[in-house]
């Protein structure tokens, strides 16, 4: 195990659960600091539905709350709120409950809370100052089902390091979406201008966890602004992360069977699984009522819309070599596709790493190693 400036990201990616659905999500919250060892292992012993999963949850939150853990009480109830379904009126409720907790766990840190206009709306930021003599500044954000509260391990790991760290979500994404009514947006540069103009940062590195890289990528391409750029598990192009025939088919089908096509679709992704759950998901972000629909803002996420071509910053693309949700493919797409890039570094996580999942769960402390030393790398070399 790391300490990090009084979060511990332990190293190795565990065995919790037998199916990743469940596996991953109890490894995430414990690789990013926020769980107990021994409440993961309990609650993946008694979880083999949605429904056992927010039962268990909540339990041990529960029990976390009654103990005064006020942390892993708030980051329970998030895993709680995961798979809960989008029409289920618990889902605001455990989403607000692990806001409070948040708040209430972190209250002696030093954390500000924005709310930066955007489109008659607002996008909800964290601004963490440098612990330190300021470097430069980290702008930092999620993807397809991320809270900025959830990076905050990994945010307060770069401000002790140096940095001015801003985390914040776009459209889609925690509040912007429950509490502002922003559905999810391909066109990330957006609200990724408007987090700069209001802010105003020096020297700034854009870091995109997850579904974030893309849009990470899609926003430098367009804001000049932005110095540097990392990338943690994305793909270049989501359709292409299917199997080829089966995206023919899919694609096809569109064309010509519209509407039997949405009611196989919705009858397809009922119940439990991970496509299940995705579609669900999708819905909710993109605002969307059909599958078929909240899909099509899906596939904008494409190696066309990216405009890998017009990013001109130094990019370091992160993989897990056996990450489960994006094909490894991905990584050499990306690369090539970045052809004035002012500079490309390409980092393979491994196995014997144990940071060859997605997003480096199982040792984030090795991935923020290698982000820290990446910026002061490319800083020197360009200085601002």
């Amino acid at each position: 195990m790391s300490a990090a400036y009084g979060f511990v990201f332990p190293v190795g990616y565990e065995k919790f659960h037998k199916s990743q659905l469940f596996n991953f999500q109890l490894n995430r919250w414990y690789s990013l600091g926020y769980a107990r060892y021994e409440d993961m292992v309990e609650a993946g012993k008694r979880v083999g539905t949605f429904e056992d999963w927010k039962r268990e949850m909540l339990r041990i939150a529960e029990g976390a709350l009654s103990e005064k853990r006020l942390m892993n009480a708030a980051f329970y109830y998030r895993a709680a709120e995961f798979y809960t379904g989008s029409k289920d009126p618990d889902k605001e409720i455990l989403y607000d409950k692990f806001i409070t907790l948040f708040c209430k766990a972190f209250e002696n840190h030093e954390i500000e809370k924005h709310q930066v206009p955007y489109e008659g709306a607002c996008l909800p930021a964290l601004r963490i100052p440098s612990a330190s003599e300021k470097r430069g500044t980290i702008v930092f954000h999620g993807g397809f089902d991320s809270f900025i509260e959830e990076w905050y391990s990994m945010m307060k790991y770069l401000s002790n390091h140096g940095y001015e760290v801003i985390g914040f979500e776009g459209p889609g994404q925690g509040a912007a979406l429950r509490k502002y009514g922003l559905p999810l947006t391909y066109e990330w540069e957006n609200p990724t201008r408007a987090i700069i103009d209001y802010f105003n940062p020096v020297n700034t590195t854009l870091i995109g966890m997850s579904m974030g890289g893309w849009f990470a990528l899609r926003a430098a391409a367009f804001e000049p602004r932005i110095k540097q750029v990392i990338t943690s598990g994305h793909a270049i192009d989501y359709m292409k992360s299917m199997n080829v025939v089966i995206r023919k088919i899919h694609v096809w089908f569109l064309e010509h069977f519209r509407d039997w096509t949405e009611k196989m679709a919705e009858k397809k992704f009922q119940g439990e699984g991970t496509a299940a759950w995705m579609v669900d998901h999708l819905k909710y972000i993109t605002k969307k009522d059909k599958a078929l629909d909240a899909l099509e803002v899906y596939v904008q996420m494409n190696e066309q819309n990216i405009h890998s071509e017009l990013v001109k910053q130094d990019v370091l693309i992160m993989t897990g070599r056996n990450d489960h949700f994006i094909p490894f493919k991905m990584h050499e797409m990306q690369i090539r596709a970045l052809t004035h890039a002012k500079s490309v570094t390409g980092r393979v996580f491994t196995r014997d790493e144990r940071a060859q999942n997605h997003c480096q769960c199982g040792n984030i402390g090795l991935a923020l190693d290698v982000m820290v030393k990446w910026i002061e790398e490319k800083s020197q070399r360009s200085p601002n």
